[in-house]
């Protein structure tokens, strides 16, 4: 049988890292705008001070290669970097499959007359794809202190398992979330024009004071657009993957980890059963689902789905947020819970673009805003539910008590309509550690303040509210 010979790997290598040639060669992607995340990873490249593997985590399409490709434009351009010190490989590429990480690095510093203690940036993209990549990954960190090495993967909550496992501080992890609302807005060039803010107001990702917007239809109309497409870098820029986004989005990123990802790195055999599980899930973002009606609706079994909900949160696709009562206890067992994409473009990709009038406005709304919070305090949020009321969002801190609490909404009606705020109401007065003057209500256009039964409201738009907190948690990066 043939093998690949080392003439055919090297010949790769030199495709994939054209700097090699020319420094002045044009690097793919670098002339992208950067994200907000660009500038602390980039810091830990060029940090030395501790002998760790940098892991860039995230789901698919969110530009995790695109800022490898920026950083190592900057290790050339900005730091003077020696071009021919810094290697490239993508795991996914069929040529290296089966070919040690150490024996590609041993034919790279054969190549270039490296030495052992020369200081060079090592770059293995898509690392999920080598069998025990761990540990293969923290032998070179020992082998070669002065190597500063760098990877990504997809499947985001898996590598961050396997790297908290077999890493043994000598991994640090990054995650890349989809962009945020902000991120969106900045990208497109209207960032300035639709928002005014106070610079340096805050930094808690749930201060919404100092903020405006000069155009609220714009700003919505912006927002539905960040709800159809604008979760993924790439179609913000690209109009033909915007018009075809089930096949851009849904093969290249849904069904890649669901047909490819998920069941190679967990052995899933009923792949069908996995699919009709997300997809139920995906068209019932941000609705409360139990484990009894997901396995009535989707045919899978409750053990199965469990195993497959920790499977689809570790891939990045959907995140589980646990329910609490209105004393703020949580529940033994968690039987009752939402589910939310992690980006709600995902939902236009499987079952078309939604319209602002569409009856599923609110629950992508409050998925939308989930979503912003995944930079920030993500995992200290819950929802609560009694008899006969409910609370979007609830934040509780270290000692489990509640701090503050929010109500999602997709219209004006609760501002005129006051009794749609007795549910708050109630909550905050069975709840007396928390910490807010004001009740925090979103809406579809109102940005005002009122007092209801003794308690004053804060009401801000839903769009520039997503706006607050994608701006705000980004803010807290790299401090």
């Amino acid at each position: 049988m043939l093998t690949i010979s080392e003439n055919e790997i090297i010949a790769r290598l030199k495709f994939d890292n054209p700097w090699w040639e020319d420094r002045d060669t044009a690097i793919p992607h670098s002339k992208h705008p950067k994200r907000k995340y660009f500038f602390s990873f980039y810091e830990n490249i060029l940090d030395r001070s501790v002998n760790r593997a940098l892991v860039l985590m995230g789901p698919r399409r969110v530009g995790k290669t695109v800022m490898v490709m920026q950083s190592i434009y900057g290790l050339i351009h900005k730091n003077s970097v020696d071009h021919k010190k810094i290697l490239f490989l993508s795991l996914e590429t069929p040529i290296y499959t089966g070919i040690a990480l150490e024996k590609l690095l041993n034919i790279f510093n054969s190549l270039h007359d490296h030495k052992r203690h020369d200081e060079l940036y090592i770059y293995f993209d898509e690392i999920q794809y080598l069998r025990d990549w761990e540990v293969h990954l923290k032998s070179l960190v020992d082998s070669y202190p002065d190597y500063k090495f760098v990877v990504t993967g997809s499947a985001a909550a898996a590598l961050r398992l396997k790297s908290n496992e077999s890493g043994a501080g000598r991994f640090s992890d990054y995650v890349l979330p989809p962009l945020t609302f902000a991120e969106y807005l900045s990208f497109i060039g209207k960032e300035s024009d639709l928002i005014n803010y106070i610079e340096d107001e805050g930094d808690d990702e749930n201060d919404e004071h100092g903020y405006t917007t000069n155009n609220i239809e714009d700003l919505n109309k912006e927002f539905v657009n960040y709800l159809n497409y604008g979760g993924y870098p790439e179609t913000v820029f690209s109009k033909t993957i915007r018009e075809n986004q089930s096949q851009y989005i849904k093969s290249d990123i849904i069904d890649k980890v669901l047909l490819r990802d998920l069941p190679s790195l967990y052995g899933i055999n009923d792949i069908q059963e996995l699919n009709r599980l997300f997809t139920t899930l995906a068209y019932n973002t941000g609705q409360e689902v139990s484990l009894d009606g997901l396995s009535k609706d989707s045919g899978v079994a409750k053990n199965t789905i469990k195993r497959y909900l920790e499977y689809l949160e570790a891939a990045f696709l959907i995140k589980r947020v646990e329910r609490i009562d209105n004393n703020c206890k949580r529940f033994k067992r968690a039987n009752f819970f939402k589910i939310y994409l992690t980006n709600p473009s995902m939902r236009a990709a499987l079952f078309g673009q939604i319209e602002p009038d569409s009856p599923h406005m609110g629950a992508l709304t409050e998925t939308a805003i989930y979503s912003q919070w995944q930079h920030g305090a993500i995992d200290s949020l819950y929802y609560a539910r009694w008899d006969n009321g409910e609370i979007d969002i609830v934040y509780l801190g270290n000692l489990q008590k509640p701090l503050w609490f929010i109500e999602i909404k997709w219209t004006d009606r609760p501002f005129t309509d006051h009794k749609e705020l007795d549910n708050c109401i109630n909550f905050k007065r069975k709840n007396p550690s928390l910490q807010t003057n004001s009740i925090l209500v979103t809406s579809k256009t109102i940005d005002d303040e009122l007092i209801y039964r003794d308690e004053l409201f804060t009401f801000k738009p839903s769009s520039l509210y997503a706006y607050i907190v994608g701006f705000n948690s980004l803010k807290r990066i790299g401090k």
